[in-house]
């Protein structure tokens, strides 16, 4: 499977593919799938122009760095999210905002729309998400502008859903639950080299499914 994983240049310091225990998984999570990280974030406004030649190079090379002579992504999952702090929003200052609000939210729908015509027919666009854009499970205090990030990501992936909703690709927004990273902090009740593959998992069980779901890493509902 050819896939591109497209990343706000803030979140990751290495740019590696998982690899799965062949003998644990099946599918996509017997594969260390293609993945080239592109700096999409504020700032990068000649990156986002370059990205179809460079996606068009990528697809055609396997993990193993074999020519694979593709033209089309199976899977397009674009990751990109940032926190500033957990401040109320009344205090946050105007470039902060900016700041979350275009790596979060607007970065990964303008991704979607560079590379989707590469996406082939059937194939899955994704996105990550979080259960902190979930509104209505929005019951405790805190990181309201990553909170308000996240329910703007959904709703946008909401409207590019209704907008190709005959472009025959599954849409997909992810929540990968806390994690052990550089946003989720190191007291996180999850590590990403357990959670991951359960997201694999779930891209692949809903490969060709029809419409936008909103899934957690066990491919269940996460409520609007």
């Amino acid at each position: 499977m050819a896939s591109l994983r497209a990343i706000s240049p803030d979140v990751v310091e290495h740019p590696s593919a998982a690899r799965h225990d062949d003998h644990a998984r099946g599918g996509l999570a017997h594969q260390r799938l293609l993945s080239h990280v592109l700096p999409l974030g504020p700032g990068h406004a000649e990156q986002h122009r370059a990205v179809p030649r460079e996606v068009v190079s990528i697809a055609c090379t396997d993990w193993r760095g074999r020519d694979r002579r593709a033209d089309t992504l199976d899977l397009l999952f674009v990751n990109a999210a940032i926190d500033r702090g957990d401040l109320p929003i009344d205090e946050v200052p105007t470039d902060m905002f900016t700041e979350v609000m275009i790596t979060n939210a607007l970065s990964p729908l303008r991704t979607l729309e560079t590379l989707r015509g590469l996406v082939a027919p059937g194939g899955t666009v994704a996105v990550m998400s979080s259960d902190q854009g979930s509104i209505s499970r929005n019951i405790e205090p805190g990181y309201e502008l990553y909170k308000a990030s996240k329910a703007a990501l959904n709703q946008l992936m909401r409207s590019y859903a209704t907008r190709h909703a005959d472009d025959g690709q599954t849409k997909l927004l992810i929540d990968p639950g806390h994690n052990q990273t550089r946003l989720g902090g190191p007291d996180a009740p999850l590590i990403p080299e357990e959670s991951i593959p359960d997201v694999v998992d779930v891209l692949e069980a809903q490969a060709g499914a029809p419409g936008l779901q909103f899934l957690d890493r066990h491919g269940e509902n996460v409520p609007w």
